[in-house]
């Protein structure tokens, strides 16, 4: 048999178990939805309470890997052939890279966090000036270096072995240098694996967030009912149109949806600088930024209070890994050409840099406005964290047409991270083909949307505890992959001549 050959039938059995593994939960969550929330909580509170500290301290390492490797002497050389130029100009590539940093958790909580962190923040006294500033410090490290040097080692592992190796586009690829051929076994097969139920159960934390973000948009704005059902309708109608959309071939037309969402969101930002208090969030962004980079070697190891540790930033943590294949093999793939350096700097910086501009903007909005209106906005999170965008348009002027607007917002981030991760998933099962069939990227996309219902059946009134679990529980396995990814890709770099 070839190697060609056993790569193919390699390719077929991660798609045979990866798609055993997700009907399989599917009908246990439809026949067994009870037992599916109270296993979900027990192992919530094993894994958060027993290895909250590991999350932790393996993220820190993942930072000071990417920053480590990007000032060393490997930091020269390119993801690709050593003549191999870059596919895109600067522009557009920081342009993609700003792209990727813009999907349905940072519109989510860019309100509702900040908000919610005020109420009830890691340390501060609840409600007050040093709440605020606490908060916000705390949304900009869940959305800051960390989580991007997470994606940057992931996307260099790919970019790496894909272009300067000539290996699948597989995270089993990235294991060549400690495995050999057994990338192309059942050990590598295993790794693809892994790597697959981390980007579903991932993406369907984000999914189940938009829906429910959604649901509550229509619920605030004209009153439809906020429950299951309606949750539940919504991923349905949008699972059909994505997937009609992958199947159809309607590239230009996602493309045009990626585009939109890039402008309405520049949109958002511009409307609530000027609108939301412009001094007051540029000095939220000032201080917040100092107390940022102050604060941040003790923040990275921070467990003084476990409970907000465990519920928060190990549900990030977690949530990012998770995100690992998927946002690492979008960053991979336009980085070709690239050295190291650039690479790995830019991927952490960039992304984190407009992070913070934009987390700045819409929590500072909130906050200002809060004040100016007694305290409606928190209420409004207290009483449901979805409607924290709505509830902050609702104090400015044209909420008659910012509110829909948010909404399609949250449907375009929606739409183009469902479609984005059933390519992935189709292509982790396609032995890492860039061109995956349109059979495989419709299967995917169904289950995708199935196993966000289930998700939201499944959680009911605690749907936020069920994707935390979820969450948690699929990177737990993962992060021990992109640890010892980190060997490997060390170990073939010292291969290289510089």
């Amino acid at each position: 048999m070839t190697q060609q050959t056993q790569q193919s039938k390699g390719g077929k059995e991660v798609l045979i178990i990866s798609g055993a593994i997700t009907v399989a939960f599917v009908i246990f969550g439809i026949l067994f939805p009870d037992q599916l929330s109270s296993g979900s909580s027990w192992l919530f509170g094993f894994l958060t309470a027993k290895f909250g500290w590991l999350y932790l301290i393996s993220v820190s390492f993942f930072v000071l890997f990417a920053l480590g490797l990007a000032i060393s002497p490997y930091g020269k050389i390119k993801l690709g052939q050593d003549d191999d130029k870059p596919e895109f100009s600067n522009f557009q590539w920081f342009a993609m890279l700003f792209g990727g940093g813009m999907g349905i958790g940072l519109v989510f909580w860019s309100i509702s966090e900040p908000i919610m962190h005020f109420l009830s923040p890691p340390s501060a006294e609840p409600g007050t000036t040093a709440a605020m500033y606490e908060a916000m410090r705390t949304v900009f490290f869940h959305w800051g270096i960390h989580p991007w040097a997470i994606f940057a080692t992931g996307g260099l592992a790919l970019a790496y072995f894909q272009f300067r190796k000539g290996l699948p586009f597989l995270i089993s690829s990235s294991f060549e240098p400690l495995l050999g051929d057994r990338i192309h076994g059942p050990i590598g097969k295993t790794i693809d694996i892994l790597a697959v139920f981390a980007t579903i159960f991932g993406v369907a934390t984000s999914l189940g967030l938009g829906a429910g973000q959604i649901v509550g948009g229509l619920n605030n704005i004209w009153g439809i009912e906020n429950n299951t059902l309606v949750t539940s309708i919504v991923i349905a109608v949008i699972t059909v149109i994505f997937t009609v959309a992958t199947v159809s071939g309607l590239h230009k037309a996602m493309q045009m949806v990626a585009n939109f969402k890039v402008w309405l969101s520049v949109a958002f930002m511009v409307f609530l600088f000027i609108f939301g208090g412009t001094v007051f969030i540029l000095n939220i962004f000032t201080n917040t930024t100092g107390g940022y980079f102050g604060n941040l070697i003790q923040q990275s190891l921070w467990m003084e209070n476990e409970s907000f540790i465990q519920g928060w930033t190990v549900f990030y943590w977690a949530w990012w890994i998770a995100w690992a294949p998927f946002v690492g093999q979008f960053v991979a793939r336009v980085s070709k050409g690239r050295s190291i350096r650039e690479f790995l700097l830019s991927v952490m910086l960039l992304p984190a840099g407009f992070g913070f501009i934009w987390l700045s903007i819409y929590g500072g909005a909130a906050f200002n406005l809060d004040a100016i209106s007694g305290g409606a906005i928190q209420a409004a999170v207290g009483a449901d964290y979805t409607t924290g965008l709505f509830a902050t348009l609702q104090q400015l002027p044209l909420y008659a047409l910012t509110g829909p607007l948010a909404i399609i917002l949250i449907l375009a981030c929606f739409v183009g991270a469902a479609d984005s991760a059933t390519y992935v998933l189709a292509m982790l099962t396609s032995n890492g083909s860039m061109n995956p069939s349109k059979n495989s990227r419709t299967a995917w996309g169904i289950a995708q949307g199935a196993v966000t219902i289930i998700l939201i059946i499944a959680g009911g009134s605690t749907i936020l505890s069920i994707l935390q679990t979820v969450s948690i529980v699929a990177a737990f396995p993962f992060m021990f992959v992109m640890l010892f990814m980190c060997y490997s890709i060390i170990k073939a770099l010292r291969t290289e001549k510089i």
